[in-house]
């Protein structure tokens, strides 16, 4: 079980630009659909999209799919 933990730490400090690349991923696509569902005054996805991390899947989702379209004032 040492050994686990021992290759993990090993991973981690080779590899690290991939978390790195995954962090500023998620950041980008969490940040775009939180506030597009503020200004859709969606609170739940708003809520499920700042707790769940899923490496950008579920804001993408929600930004695909379930976002509300704004309307243009003409």
């Amino acid at each position: 079980m040492n050994n686990y933990w021992l290759d993990l730490a090993n991973f981690l400090r080779t590899n690290s630009y991939v978390f790195i690349f995954l962090g500023v991923w998620e950041l980008i696509w969490k940040g775009l659909a939180l506030w597009r569902a503020s200004q859709n005054k969606q609170r739940n996805w708003f809520i499920a999209i700042l707790i769940i991390n899923t490496v950008g899947i579920l804001p993408i989702i929600f930004l695909k799919f379930f976002q509300r379209k704004i309307k243009t004032k003409s």
